[in-house]
C-alpha cells in the first residue's frame, strides 16, 4: 500500500516518518524546493526541526508522482483544503481513502473539512481524520502519542489506524465526525484564550477555569449540530484541548501569548507569517452561535480581540463580570 502526503510542513514531515519507521511505502510532496532537498539529501526538515528523519523518507515537488497512492493525506492549512482535493483528484489514478490532518472549518462556507473534502476530491473511497492531541515536535522525536482515526466508514478508519499505529505512536477509531472535527477545530479558539490569560499575567487557576469552560462551549456548539456528547471528553475533546492550551509547540497559544503580551491583537496580526487555525475558525464559530443563538461567551471575547480591536484585559473583566449562573 503506497501513500502520499501532501505538505512538506512540519506535520506532514513527522507522519510521514511514522509511516516510515512502520515499512509503509510514503512519498511527502511539497511546494518547497529547499523543504523537498533537505528531506532527500539530509533527511531532515531543518525549517521545522533539527532532528535526523528515517533514511528511507522520499519526498518530491512533482505532484505527478503521487498519481499511483493508494492512501493521501493531506497535511495543508485549512484554507488550501479545497484547492489542494480539486488540483490532486485530477492526477490520482484510481479512488483513494483520504486522510485529513487539519482542524477547521472552511472560511466561507463554513463546513466541516471532511465535508469540503467530499465535496471537491472526486475520486474518493473515503475520509479519515487523523486528529487528536498531538504536536509535530513531539511526534518526530518518538515521544508516545496517541490520537483518533474519525469516519464514518470504519473500514477504512480500522486501514488508518493499523498503518499508523506502532510503539510511540497509537490511534484509535471513531465515528462520530460531527463531534471529533468540531472538537479540535473550536480548541485552537481556547488556546488562543490560553495564550492571551498567560500574557496578561494571569495563572493556572484562570487556565484551568478557561480549559473547563471552553470544553462547555466546545460541547454545547457540537452537540447542537450533531455531535455525540462522550466525543468531547475523548482525545478529539478535553485531550486536544488540553494539550493545545498548555504546550510551547502550540502556535494557537503562541498568537495568544503574544496578544496577551501586547494587550492588542493588532501588532501580531500585522506581522503574523505562520498559519494560526484559531484565528479563521473563531470567525467561523462566532458567526455560527450567533446565526443559531448558540451561548458562546469566551469564543465571543476573543472574536472580539481578534476582529473589533478590543483589548484582552477588557474582554476578561466582561467574562468575568457576566450574570452568575449554575456551572450546569
Amino acid at each position: 500500500m503506497k501513500v502520499a502526503i501532501l505538505g512538506s510542513g512540519s506535520w506532514g514531515t513527522a507522519l510521514a516518518n511514522v509511516l516510515v519507521d512502520n515499512n509503509v511505502e510514503t512519498l511527502i510532496w511539497g511546494i518547497s524546493d529547499s523543504e523537498i532537498n533537505d528531506i532527500n539529501n539530509n533527511k531532515k526538515n531543518q525549517k521545522y526541526f533539527d532532528v535526523k528523519l528515517n533514511e528511507n523518507i522520499k519526498a518530491t515537488n512533482e505532484i505527478k508522482n503521487i498519481s499511483d497512492c493508494d492512501i493521501l493525506l493531506l497535511a495543508v492549512p485549512t484554507n488550501a483544503i479545497e484547492d489542494v482535493c480539486i488540483q490532486a483528484s485530477k492526477i490520482v489514478n484510481k479512488d483513494v481513502i483520504v486522510i485529513n490532518v487539519a482542524k477547521g472549518f472552511h472560511p466561507v462556507t463554513h463546513e466541516r473539512l471532511s465535508t469540503v473534502i467530499e465535496k471537491n476530491f472526486k475520486k474518493l473511497k473515503s475520509v479519515v481524520s487523523l486528529i487528536g492531541p498531538s504536536h509535530a515536535e513531539e511526534v518526530v522525536v518518538k515521544l508516545l502519542t496517541t490520537v483518533n482515526a474519525v469516519s464514518s466508514d470504519e473500514e477504512s478508519a480500522k486501514i488508518v489506524q493499523e498503518l499508523f499505529s506502532n510503539s510511540y505512536f497509537r490511534v484509535y477509531t471513531n465515528t462520530d465526525v460531527i463531534g471529533a472535527e468540531i472538537g479540535v477545530a473550536i480548541k485552537n479558539v481556547m488556546a488562543i484564550a490560553s495564550g492571551i490569560l498567560s500574557g496578561i499575567g494571569q495563572g493556572d487557576n484562570a487556565r484551568a477555569a478557561l480549559m473547563t469552560r471552553g470544553l462547555a462551549e466546545i460541547a454545547r456548539y457540537g452537540i447542537f449540530f450533531g455531535g455525540k456528547p462522550e466525543t468531547f471528553l475523548g482525545l478529539d475533546g478535553v485531550g486536544d484541548l488540553i494539550v493545545t492550551c498548555t504546550s510551547v509547540h502550540s502556535r494557537n497559544f503562541q498568537a495568544g501569548l503574544k496578544i496577551g503580551k501586547d494587550n492588542s491583537a493588532l501588532e501580531f496580526l500585522k506581522n503574523n507569517k505562520y498559519t494560526v487555525e484559531g484565528i479563521k475558525a473563531c470567525k467561523v464559530v462566532y458567526e455560527e452561535s450567533i446565526k443559531n443563538n448558540i451561548v458562546m461567551p469566551i469564543t465571543e471575547q476573543v472574536y472580539k480581540i481578534l476582529y473589533e480591536g478590543k483589548k484582552p484585559t477588557d474582554a476578561v473583566e466582561d467574562l468575568m463580570s457576566r450574570d452568575l449562573k449554575s456551572e450546569i
